[in-house]
């Protein structure tokens, strides 16, 4: 897998970036030419105008589109919607010319073509130019990716716009259409202009806002290093034997011994450990996950924010190799096998659902990456080319109703159990825009009365009834229509969010409490109160919901006592320390299975989208293997240890990556965790009667509200009146006195002002000395002046007692 060079990584930014403008611009001179926003048509459209009119307003309100009384309707999502579908069905043809995987549509004799004989055919074909019908021929290629009746593509966009989209498709380089991240990197280029915007009107982050603020491409060796520790791990166990553990020399003689062709398990870390009789030998650094199926088949895997679905190709070009290697069967029946069986994927954004179904497709088709026999088409056994690939696995947690909810009702055909759990969608699927992947469809009333994994092929036969087309009436119909697809979404969303999955791996997305809109915030609140203070560790302990059930056996649910399955996942490090999550670690160190820690720290993305990230990464499954003794706090019999390594100290994304490669692995035991201060998580041993905490507080500063009223620095003033008073802040380096350059308001002409807002805290330590700390990064310090300081800081003061 090769990754886009950084030059060329920034030209496709260049370009999506343009693209997105020139498209919604596109979008907009459509939309308006047809007055789709307009409460009624105008008088000189034909039929066919009106018609296609109509069924964009529907869309549009599926989309979210507010239509006012008087029948003027907003065309804001729709915009997105047109410039997003219409753009990337250029790019995406492109992405299959360049691959040898654009297919003319020949069901007897398909057959591979380039864009430049897409042009010699289009007359022929009815199409505009030669782009148009490399799109069409995609489009039937990926009918999961493109809906082809949507109305989205029966808009034709202006032809000026449309050329200069065509001039930034051409003028991308070739690489970039055949590099293995390209496609993780368009979408977020695509959004970067929306998050900038989010971020800068500081508003609550609900449904509108999140894809774009939460949407962050994973790095390869982060994907590596988590599917190498669990999956590797899994593989390294059953294929080296005694004598390999006990006789190898290092690591790298064990990865080789263990990696199959494609597979080369570089970032799999092992340890050494010593038996009763003293005899050392190497085992998995994360342990050998007895707890998983012992056959590859029965490995259900789950990405819940799967993005343009980075992990899933990963684990799909890790799976297949194995399967075959296991199983003894051919490329395609394996590469069909795995995406049938093992490959799960749920997203909140549509448009990531279709950029990760792209993605596999794509490596499927090219997977085993040899040509075939004529080097166009479809070829022989274990040859690259298209074929017809089973329905892939994927679906958007976003979804929402927006029908009325007896109409959406009927779609049921009067059938109990079908229209109870469409009358539970429609509740529920209101707020699935801005919950997604959070909702569990399993906890509901509704679950006790359907089969989620039933549901989809019972609503689907539902739905083919309900017209002699199986997709609603046309025309006057189109409502009745749209409500249908997105019942089969929703469907397909619930069947997926009620499962049970023996791997859960993902980049989780990253949201502070305080900046969550209400709806979100009280939903974490009510469902994962330990959790509740980012939406990254709220999603830590709904992936572990999602973890299959652990059981004595390993093998199935079952009581307590074992292992369930595994989450691996890519989440800031913060909570593994702050004393605000406290009960969190609590909770999973006494209920769940610690097995690999990576602390990242700053600097782990290669991408200025994640600037003040600071991100770990972790393995950790389900269930404890052994029984709790007595009292809350007791130490498990077993003695389980959790392995860890820092590489937060290197400064960038490759020298954290080398780093995971070589650095020192520690081994503390889990129960231990328990009796650190606030249970904190770290790989050493701390001796409770040395703790600093003995003979010392730590003091969280004040909160100077409305800062442009309360807060100078000294030298804006010609002289320090009794207004004001001095201000201790974040040191800027490790001087004495470093911090000191800003001055405050007394607290009697706030008030005096009628300034709100103004926390104070730890006054009852000013006045004393100690050492002043920055909160971030480096934390530099310096000494503490006894005065008002402010909440960037803590302050660490000396116990008055006699030593």
């Amino acid at each position: 897998m090769q990754p886009l060079e950084k030059t060329l990584r920034s030209r496709l930014e260049k370009t999506v970036k343009e693209a997105r403008d020139v498209a919604e611009s596109a979008a907009l001179a459509a939309l308006n030419q047809l007055g789709v926003g307009q409460a009624k048509p105008d008088g000189y459209f034909s039929e066919e105008e009106k018609a296609l009119r109509r069924r964009l307003r529907v869309h549009g309100r599926q989309l979210g589109d507010r239509r006012d009384p008087k029948g003027e309707q907003e065309i804001s999502r729709l915009i997105e919607e047109v410039a997003y579908e219409h753009w990337h069905r250029m790019l995406f043809a492109r992405f299959l010319a360049e691959n040898n995987l654009l297919m003319y549509p020949d069901p007897d004799d398909p057959v591979a073509i380039t864009l430049e004989e897409c042009e010699d055919l289009a007359a022929d074909e009815g199409a505009a130019n030669g782009w148009e019908l490399a799109a069409r021929y995609a489009a039937r290629m990926l009918p999961q990716i493109f809906r082809l009746d949507s109305p989205v593509f029966q808009l034709t966009l202006p032809p000026e716009h449309q050329q200069k989209l065509e001039h930034l498709v051409t003028d991308l380089p070739l690489e970039v259409f055949t590099a293995s991240d390209s496609l993780g990197w368009v979408y977020q280029f695509w959004q970067a202009k929306r998050k900038d915007e989010v971020n800068k009107s500081e508003v609550k982050i609900g449904a509108r806002e999140l894809p774009a603020v939460t949407q962050l491409f994973t790095e390869p060796y982060m994907v590596s290093f988590l599917l190498d520790n669990a999956l590797g791990a899994w593989w390294a166990a059953r294929r080296l034997t005694e004598a390999d553990l006990k006789n190898a020399s290092s690591e790298e003689e064990l990865r080789n011994k263990a990696s199959l062709p494609g597979v080369p398990l570089e970032y799999l870390r092992f340890v050494q450990i010593e038996d009763d009789a003293g005899d050392t030998q190497w085992q998995p650094a994360a342990g050998a996950f007895d707890a998983w199926p012992e056959q590859l088949g029965d490995l259900k895997t789950l990405d819940p924010c799967c993005g343009s679905g980075h992990f899933l190709v990963a684990a799909f070009l890790m799976l297949v190799p194995m399967r075959m290697e296991l199983e003894g069967l051919s490329a395609h029946e394996v590469v069909d096998a795995v995406l049938r069986e093992n490959l799960h994927g749920l997203e909140i954004d549509q448009r990531c659902v279709e950029l990760a179904a792209f993605a596999l497709a794509l490596t499927a088709w090219k997977y085993p990456n040899l040509p075939s026999p004529s080097g166009r088409g479809v070829g022989g056994e274990g040859a690259i080319g298209y074929r017809p690939l089973p329905e892939l696995n994927l679906a958007c947690s976003g979804l929402s109703v927006s029908v009325a909810k007896e109409e959406w009702k009927q779609l049921g055909l009067g059938k109990k159990n079908l229209t109870i759990a469409l009358d539970w969608m429609h509740d529920t699927f209101k707020d699935a825009p801005v919950l997604g992947s959070l909702l569990n469809p399993a906890k509901t009333d509704a679950a006790k009365l359907v089969h989620w994994d039933e549901f989809s092929q019972t609503l689907e036969h539902a739905l083919s009834l309900s017209s002699p087309s199986g997709r609603g009436a046309g025309g006057e119909g189109c409502e009745q229509q749209e409500a249908t697809v997105v019942a089969q979404g929703l469907a397909k969303a619930a069947t997926l969010l009620a499962g049970q999955y023996q791997w859960v791996i993902t980049n989780v997305p990253y949201l502070a409490r305080g900046k969550q809109n209400q709806r979100l915030r009280e939903f974490c609140e009510r469902h994962y109160p330990a959790a509740k203070n980012d939406l990254a560790t709220v999603f830590l302990d709904r992936c572990l919901e999602f973890c299959s059930l652990p059981s004595p056996s390993g093998r199935g649910a079952g009581g307590e006592g074992a292992i369930g399955g595994t989450v691996s996942v890519v989440l800031p490090q913060n909570w593994l320390f702050l004393t605000s999550y406290k009960k969190f670690r609590e909770k999973l160190l006494q209920q769940d299975t610690w097995h690999l820690i990576a602390r990242l720290g700053e600097g782990g993305f290669d991408s200025s989208a994640a600037a003040g990230a600071f991100v770990a990464m972790i393995n950790l499954s389900r269930g404890s293997s052994v029984q709790q003794a007595e009292g809350l706090f007791a130490e498990r019999a077993d003695g389980h240890l959790i392995r860890g390594m820092d590489v937060s100290e290197p400064r960038t994304a490759a020298e954290k990556a080398a780093g995971l490669l070589t650095t020192e692995i520690k081994s503390v035991e889990q129960a231990k965790q328990l009796d650190n201060p606030d249970a904190v998580i770290v790989f050493q041993i701390i001796d409770a009667d040395f703790l600093l905490s003995k003979v010392a507080t730590i003091n969280y500063g004040s909160k100077p509200g409305q800062t442009d009223r309360v807060i100078r620095y000294h030298w804006e003033l010609f002289g320090i009146t009794v207004k004001w008073q001095l201000l201790e802040s974040t040191p800027s380096s490790l001087g004495h006195y470093s911090g000191k350059e800003k001055i405050c308001l007394t607290l009697d002409e706030v008030e005096k002002q009628g300034i709100t807002q103004f926390g104070i805290r730890s006054a009852d330590i000013w006045g004393k000395n100690g050492i002043i700390q920055s909160q971030i990064r480096e934390m530099p310090y310096s000494i503490y002046c006894g005065m008002l300081f402010d909440n960037n800081t803590s302050v660490l003061v000396q116990d008055e007692v006699n030593y």
